[in-house]
């Protein structure tokens, strides 16, 4: 049977009934045909192109610096002309990724997946899994635009497809290293714009960070919530110290003071400190979080589509901590408003994913994506359009690089 996209798309039960047609009044020959349509729906193509978005103003972290959004933009193209579309995001400083090592990993990534069924996700995931250990972000993306494509042919947004129902929630947005003056300006020039929680970036001298935080609450009240953010950058020693100080700065929790790899470190502080931990760098996987809870090592886990190696990982994560009583946030690097989309469907459609940190792209110089999530004053409203529920400016795609 040969369908257009549109006959596609329409046909298939699960889409037509999520579009309020007259699904259950398709003779039942039309909706086998539609089925069998979609059993045998076809990868023929996958595009890629290096997805450059310069930033404001250099991002820095207590680990490392990145001056520009330096991603892969992935698009996976069916028979039936259905396309899913997904971002790779390498942040050297945490994934230990660049551009060009995940370019080198989504084209061998394009090889395998040629030939074959978009909606076997799963199966698809377990080929391509073990280049999620060097290349996570490479791996995230194509799972990205597996996930908007078969969100796309249910005719549902993929959180729907999920299981979620909320499609509004808050972020919050983040304060990166600086001076005292300028952290203090910006996170201002956040409170000023509505946004109800901050994130500060901390992690050099514990002195030096406390000064900066004291300024900062002074500046922006009670009202708004701190989350802070070490990124690696203390010692046990220094974190017990620095958490205990900052106690009375009414501080929510604090991710990832000590390096990734000292779980036994990360459990001392946590035992020691007045403030809530939650990993970050510890947690990139499944097994990351099982190691983590049976170590009681945190009280919350950062989630991260691009450690995590995409949705069905990240997800999973979630279902881990729920069964432990644990909640979780869902963060990001520096991902455009594609990827920042995606994290977002999983926010939606977890109960136990009660903290956003999806603000990834508020320093670059361009937004190329056509609708997708928005955010006014802190609030993320998910689109309601079948996948992730936006797409690229073809105009920005014809200036890209394509390998």
């Amino acid at each position: 049977m040969s369908l257009s996209r549109k006959g596609f798309l329409k046909m298939l039960g699960l889409g037509a009934l999520a579009a309020g047609s007259k699904a259950y009044g398709l003779p039942s020959k039309a909706l086998e045909e539609a089925r069998a349509a979609a059993k045998k729906l076809k990868i023929t193509d996958i595009e890629i192109f290096l997805f450059d978005i310069p930033l404001t103003s250099p991002f820095r972290i207590a680990i490392g610096e990145m001056k520009a959004a330096n991603d892969l933009l992935v698009r996976v193209i069916t028979d039936q002309g259905v396309v899913g579309l997904g971002e790779a995001c390498p942040f050297p400083p945490i994934t230990g990724e660049t551009q060009a090592t995940n370019a080198a990993a989504a084209r061998s990534i394009r090889e395998m997946l040629i030939g074959k069924d978009p909606l076997a996700i799963d199966s698809l995931l377990r080929e391509i899994g073990p280049l999620v250990h060097s290349n996570p972000s490479a791996v995230a993306a194509f799972d990205m635009a597996l996930h908007d494509i078969l969100g796309k042919v249910a005719g549902l947004p993929l959180f729907r497809l999920l299981g979620g129902t909320k499609t509004t929630f808050e972020t919050d947005i983040t304060t990166s290293l600086d001076t005292l003056e300028n952290m203090t300006a910006e996170s201002k020039k956040y409170a000023d714009m509505g946004y109800k929680t901050l994130k500060v970036k901390v992690g050099l001298d514990p002195d030096e960070d406390f000064a900066r935080l004291s300024a900062i609450r002074a500046a922006i009240g009670r009202g708004v919530a701190i989350r802070i953010d070490a990124n690696q950058g203390w010692t046990v020693p220094q974190s017990v110290y620095a958490l205990r100080k900052m106690e009375p700065l009414a501080i929510e929790f604090c991710e990832q003071p000590v390096l990734a790899s000292d779980t036994a470190g990360l459990r001392a502080v946590r035992l020691q400190s007045p403030i809530a931990i939650m990993a970050d760098e510890a947690l990139f996987g499944p097994a990351d979080a099982i190691k983590l809870i049976r170590a009681e090592a945190c009280d919350t886990f950062n989630i991260k589509v691009m450690k995590a190696g995409g949705l069905l990982n990240s997800i999973r994560i979630a279902h881990i901590a729920d069964a432990a009583n644990m909640r979780c946030m869902v963060g990001c690097m520096l991902e455009s408003k594609l990827a920042l989309t995606a994290a977002a469907h999983v926010v939606a459609s977890q109960a136990n994913i009660v903290y956003a940190d999806l603000d990834g792209n508020s320093e670059h110089v361009t937004d190329p994506i056509i609708d997708g999530m928005t955010v006014k004053a802190g609030v993320l409203t998910l689109p309601e359009k079948p996948g992730l529920g936006c797409d690229v400016d073809p105009a920005f795609v014809k200036t890209l690089r394509k390998i």
